[in-house]
Parts: C-alpha cells; sequence; structure tokens
C-alpha cells in the first residue's frame, strides 16, 4: 500500500509537518501531522489539492511542532487536534512547550481529542496504531501504518540520531526503551519520517544508528 504522503519544512527548527491520505483512488480525506511554525507551505499545498483535511495529528507538543495550528484552523476550519494527554497543558504554556526560552511564546488551542498507546486509528482505508515513544517528551507519540510499512516518529528517532534527551520533561531511560522495546521492534522495511530531516527506515537505523548499536 502506497500512502500519499507530502512533507514540508517549515519555520526556523525545519520542522517536518506532513499530510498523510490514502492511495490515489481512494478517499481524499487527509491528516495534517504537526504543523509547526509559519505554516503557510503545506497551507498552499492543501489549497491546490483535492484533499480534505480532517484532522491535525500531534507527535509531540514542543512549540515548533505546534505553533501553526490555529493558523491551519483559521484558514480551513476548525478540526479535531487529537495528542497524547500528557502533554495537553503544553499547547497553551510557553513555559512547557519551551518557546518561553527563546522569548517568542507560543500559545494554542489546546487538543479536542486524545491519542493513547495502542489506540486504532482509520484513514479512509488505511488502519493505524498509535504507539507511545517517550523519552524526547513524556507524551511523544508514533503513528504506524503496518500495511504501508510506515511510521511518523516525531522527534524520537532521525536519520543516524535521536532526539534531545536534554530538555525538560526529556527521560533517557524512557528514550531507550522506545527505541529498543518499540520501535526496533517495528520490521526493518518500514519507512521512518521524523520531525527534522531525512527519512529513512528502521533496518537502517538498526544497523547504523549509533544510538541503537552502541546505546548512550
Amino acid at each position: 500500500m502506497e500512502l500519499r504522503l507530502h512533507a514540508f519544512e517549515l519555520g526556523r527548527c525545519a520542522t517536518n509537518a506532513y499530510v498523510v491520505a490514502p492511495p490515489h483512488g481512494e478517499s481524499d480525506d487527509c491528516w495534517i501531522v504537526d504543523p509547526g511554525e509559519d505554516p503557510r507551505p503545506l497551507l498552499a499545498f492543501l489549497r491546490g489539492s483535492s484533499l480534505q483535511p480532517v484532522a491535525i495529528l500531534c507527535t509531540h507538543a514542543h512549540a515548533d511542532h505546534i505553533a501553526g495550528i490555529d493558523q491551519v484552523c483559521g484558514e480551513l476550519g476548525e478540526l479535531p487536534v487529537l495528542a497524547h494527554p500528557l502533554e495537553r497543558d503544553w499547547f497553551a504554556d510557553p513555559m512547557l512547550n519551551l518557546s518561553q526560552f527563546i522569548g517568542e511564546p507560543v500559545s494554542v488551542t489546546p487538543p479536542s481529542g486524545e491519542l493513547r498507546d495502542g489506540d486504532a486509528l482509520t484513514l479512509g482505508v488505511t488502519e493505524w496504531k498509535v504507539l507511545h515513544t517517550p523519552g524526547h517528551s513524556p507524551g511523544s507519540v508514533t503513528l504506524w501504518c503496518p500495511a504501508a510499512r510506515t511510521a511518523l516518529v516525531g522527534d524520537t528517532l532521525f536519520l543516524d540520531s535521536i532526539g534531545r534527551i536534554d530538555f525538560p520533561g526529556s527521560d533517557a531511560d524512557a528514550m531507550r526503551d522506545s527505541l529498543q522495546q518499540v520501535l526496533m521492534k517495528l520490521p526493518d522495511d518500514t519507512r521512518v519520517f521524523p520531525g527534522h530531516g531525512p527519512d529513512t527506515t528502521i533496518g537502517r537505523e538498526r544497523r547504523r544508528n549509533p544510538y541503537i548499536v552502541r546505546g548512550f
């Protein structure tokens, strides 16, 4: 199964936002994942496409992943916003979402729904599973579509690296568990779409990522 998956590098942190839709010929419903700072490129793409956003999903609630939520909803209309309940308060709190530390506070509308470990989601004909992958932040989640061999991992895993674990709310032990007991249990051919940088695969990271191979 080949998803329609479009990536947009947004804002000063070069955060990857995604528009995800079922294969061509199926439903034109789509999700917006992690609409970060200045989502104008993403919005321009949607205006020129037939895709119909039905929800905003957040892999975690650091400011560079949520800053564009209100702008997106202001243009597209109110959409359900889903995130892990451990980070619900982060959306409106610049201290928790870390934007206060760079002197440009971000406060956006809190989520209207939740993403919990083991939740099953459907988007058209595609079926997804929510995996709780804390470490970078307590409410980090991965969105996994087994049939499409695709995982949207937020800032848990990168090409040859992992998400930072020195932020307030980060937890190195939780990150080890998320990597070894959750993500590295996925099939090698699973495509990994991270919150920053290029995509990769589970198999590549299992073999070559120094944090996986040697630990930390």
